[in-house]
């Protein structure tokens, strides 16, 4: 199983941004964000394939956020920008180390998650 590290959790103003990192052990083919704010389902952020370098994101974030592979390295960055109070949740990294006819969102897919970091923003 793939050991996920995530950092860069805070709070900020709204407008304001942040950037998460993942860190991942051993190999994987996706790295997802997904986020959960308190009594609401988890839901998929944005995703990256590492062979392709495809990305996707979530109808919520387009424009605003950007994921992305750190060169030579099995780690994923979300740069957050024009942050917005509804983006506040716990942020979650999962990693999937195989190709599937399942969605990046399908959670149920994602063998490995981290322990979640908490990004705020506040109005």
């Amino acid at each position: 199983q793939v050991q996920l590290v995530e950092s860069g959790g805070g709070s900020v103003q709204a407008g304001g941004s942040l950037r998460l990192s993942c860190a991942a052990s051993g190999y994987t083919y996706l790295i997802a964000w997904f986020r959960q704010a308190p009594g609401k389902e988890r839901e998929g952020v944005a995703a990256i394939y590492f062979r392709t370098s495809n990305t996707y994101y979530a109808d919520s974030v387009k424009g605003r956020f950007t994921i992305s592979r750190v060169n030579a390295m099995n780690t994923v960055n979300l740069q957050m920008d024009s942050l917005k109070p509804e983006d506040t949740a716990m942020y979650y990294c999962a990693a999937d180390d195989r190709p599937s006819n399942r969605a990046w969102s399908d959670l149920v897919r994602f063998g490995s998650w981290g322990q979640g970091t908490q990004v705020t923003v506040s109005a």
